[in-house]
């Protein structure tokens, strides 16, 4: 039997775990959850905010992962981007909805996931194009998962079981990074 390989996610959202859980899991990663919630800076980048959360994150063991992701919708300028969160919990989908205008729909997901071991960090970047939808649909995954419909795809995020989301999706892209890493490590 071959020794999986142990790593912690530190993140307060449970299905950012279980997504990730099972997107490492193919790479032969025991992926445990450290339920933490950590504080994100006000930043331009995603890369800045993950920089942000590995260091709130000390004195966690290594090897531990943090990940941020963000909504970009190129008609609003790229606004929610780093504010995805705060601006879900303050708005809601609807108010976003009614932000995009109904001609411009195209939208960004990125994700950027940062993984600190005994030799240092690294950072790998995801992303998934696509577009808004005009109303939310389905009832799977989280966040902005029912106004998301992915290129080349007819569903929000929502409306997808986990696996057919974990093929497509920005943090799923970052992840796959990481367990490539890890298991060439």
């Amino acid at each position: 039997m071959v020794a999986r390989q142990p790593l912690r996610l530190v993140t307060s959202n449970r299905g950012k775990y279980l997504e990730a859980r099972a997107i490492l899991e193919p790479y032969g990663i025991d992926l445990t959850w450290t339920r933490r919630r950590l504080m994100e800076p006000q930043a331009e980048t995603l890369t800045q905010v993950t920089q942000a959360k590995l260091a709130a994150a000390d004195g966690v063991a290594t090897p531990f992962l943090v990940e941020d992701a963000g909504l970009f919708i190129d008609a609003l300028a790229g606004f929610p981007g780093v504010y995805s969160a705060p601006m879900l919990q303050l708005w809601g989908l609807e108010r976003i909805l009614r932000l995009v205008p109904p001609v411009d729909r195209r939208a960004t997901f990125r994700a950027v996931a940062g993984l600190r071991t005994r030799s240092g960090v690294r950072l790998f970047h995801g992303a998934c194009p696509g577009r808004i939808g005009l109303r939310a649909r389905g009832r799977q995954g989280f966040g902005y998962d029912p106004i998301f419909i992915p290129e080349g795809s007819d569903r929000t995020f929502a409306e997808m079981a986990p696996e057919a989301k974990n093929v497509l999706s920005h943090r799923a892209r970052a992840l796959r990074r990481v367990g490539a890493f890890l298991a060439h490590s």
